[in-house]
């Protein structure tokens, strides 16, 4: 039975591009029924131009007849006063294919991210991408069921840049048959890139997250468009093209983000946490917000290492980069705080290169962003765990139906002859995730956000107690001291070059030691063992205690570096108090 339900007929051919966009404008007043997605202008009576015949056998068109950059899908500046619009479920796909005057379609430069082939600056139209991406889309649904779900995510994809090119072979035919002259390489190549951008990527995103030079992208639906702001690895802030033209357009991009991975976004859940392709990580919220707010951060350095940090970000010292270096290896368990943006992350991953390689790593995150099991010639086993929130309906433990914790990843992880585990970023009450790890073997490393380094326990004291009222400060402070062997705190800033450009500069402040205390009051003591310098930068103070000190010098910890360098400290500054 074929698709129109008569017998013996044949299933259609699906319609080319051409076709497909005449077919919806065919019964649109002023219509022709066979409008191109490239046509331009407008006729005596401001509709779109009856169809030409084909030009007769001449010399051809001149470059100053055809400029293929003039055609709508690279400028956006064409209009039609007349044409109504296609039939839209949403403003995310399937948009007009003529903008009004005042409702001029944003364009953005392609960058290189397809297979390596550099497109230059060439401009698009990304509502005309949104159509485009409609119909694509269809045709590689109707393959996929064909296949009946036995393909792979790469089979998947292979499938879909196959689509395109088949597309974009049927657009670059209709060009040349209608005496138009054909694209160049690199306009070819950037629709490639916005076709795969917009169907397995990030869409009017992609570009501004491949950018080498941004931090953090952050986009702000307020207003008509939705404002997006880059802030720069430098620290500065500057304005980029909107990625979408409503707050119900963005929703929908990230709700289409979402499902990818299984994470809804809808009223009911109005947040979304992920990560994305390439490693960095979005956050977004909506419907609980003023408006739908979004920031993606960037991780620019995967791989780096203690000498990295010390000589080439000037995040630290020498002598406090072998102090942490010892401790990595002695086994003793790390906090890395610091406030929002402070490189916590990154400290992370510089620790963890002091790791042996031999050594079986677990990490628990609630989205990759370490990366540590991507990193192969530096740590040959890493398991990595990530949560994965429920989808359906809520039972009576109060969890959804399909969640896995992070709490559950650890309990199963006790099976894997792990020498170490790695709790990411710690919020709330997944600190005893963290506490569990610190008490079941050496050298966890987790990070939090604190206002300073004494205040980071008291910081997790009250994450602690956030699991409920049956865990009391005495209890939390107990098992914190315990666990907790070193606290380094970061501090950043963004400071001048000294040629009227600017740079965030982000280093270690302080270093503490972590002590159970008889002291009922607080329970725990801290000792600097590195403490601001008149710079804010951490230096040796001296306070190292005897046991400790020889056992970080087993492993590998210069003593004598550090004190010389505590006595230059002194005597730089006398009389000045380092605790």
């Amino acid at each position: 039975m074929s698709t129109n339900g008569q017998p013996g007929a044949q299933d259609p051919e699906p319609l080319r591009a051409d076709e497909w966009l005449a077919a919806r404008h065919a019964d649109q007043p002023g219509g022709t029924g066979q409008r191109s997605p490239f046509a331009r202008g407008r006729g005596t009576n401001g509709n779109a131009p009856a169809t030409q015949p084909p030009p007769p056998p001449g010399p051809g068109p001149t470059s100053e007849d055809h400029d293929p950059t003039s055609l709508p899908i690279f400028a956006g500046a064409w209009t039609s006063e007349d044409q109504l619009p296609g039939r839209t479920r949403s403003d995310f796909a399937l948009r007009p294919l003529v903008a009004s005057p005042d409702d001029q379609p944003h364009a953005i430069a392609a960058t290189d991210y397809y297979d390596g082939v550099s497109v230059g600056e060439v401009e698009l139209d990304w509502e005309l991408i949104a159509q485009y991406r409609t119909e694509i889309s269809s045709r590689l649904t109707a393959r996929l069921d064909k296949e009946g779900g036995r393909v792979t995510d790469d089979d998947r994809e292979q499938m879909g840049l196959d689509v395109i090119e088949e597309f974009l072979k049927s657009e670059a035919e209709t060009l040349v048959s209608t005496g138009r002259p054909p694209w160049s390489r690199q306009q070819e190549n950037a629709l490639k890139a916005a076709l795969k951008a917009a169907l397995f990527g990030l869409g009017r995103l992609q570009p501004l997250v491949e950018r080498e030079d941004v931090e953090n992208v952050i986009v702000i639906a307020r207003g008509p468009a939705c404002a997006v702001w880059l802030e720069l690895v430098d620290g500065t802030l500057v304005e980029a093209a909107p990625i979408a033209d409503s707050e119900d357009e963005l929703r929908e991009f990230l709700a289409d983000l979402g499902s990818r991975q299984n994470r809804p976004f809808t009223e009911a859940r109005p947040h979304l946490d992920l990560r994305l392709p390439g490693g960095a990580r979005l956050a977004a919220g909506s419907w609980v917000m003023a408006y739908t707010s979004v920031v993606i951060r960037r991780h620019g350095m995967r791989e780096v290492s203690m000498d990295e940090m010390v000589y080439d970000r000037k995040a630290c010292g020498a002598v406090l980069a072998d102090f942490l270096a010892a401790c990595v290896r002695a086994g003793k368990s790390i906090v890395v705080s610091g406030v929002q943006g402070s490189g916590k992350t990154t400290w992370v991953r510089a620790l963890c290169s002091c790791i042996p390689p031999w050594e079986m790593i677990g990490t628990f995150e609630t989205e990759f962003e370490l990366h540590l099991h991507e990193l192969v010639d530096r740590h040959k086993i890493v398991h990595a765990w990530e949560h994965r929130p429920g989808s359906g309906e809520v039972g009576i433990d109060g969890r959804q139906a399909g969640e896995f914790s992070l709490e559950e990843a650890i309990h199963h992880s006790f099976r894997f002859n792990l020498a170490r585990q790695i709790v990411g970023e710690v919020r709330g009450p997944e600190v005893w995730n963290m506490l569990k790890a610190m008490e079941s073997g050496p050298g966890s490393i987790s990070t939090t956000h604190a206002r300073s380094a004494e205040h980071t326990i008291e910081k997790l004291v009250s994450c602690a107690m956030e699991k409920g009222p049956q865990v009391t400060r005495e209890l939390a402070i107990s098992k914190l001291a315990a666990a907790i062997d070193i606290v380094m705190y970061l501090r950043s800033e963004v400071v001048p070059n000294g040629d009227g450009t600017f740079r965030k500069h982000r280093w270690v402040e302080e270093v503490l030691v972590v002590q159970p205390s008889i002291d009922a009051a607080r329970g725990y003591a801290t000792t600097p063992i590195f403490a601001p310098n008149q710079l804010g930068h951490a230096v040796a103070t001296g306070k190292l205690d005897n046991f400790l000190a020889q056992e970080l010098a087993r492993h590998g910890f210069d003593l004598e570096a550090y004190k010389a360098e505590s006595a230059a400290y002194e005597g730089a500054n006398p009389g000045v108090a380092i605790s």
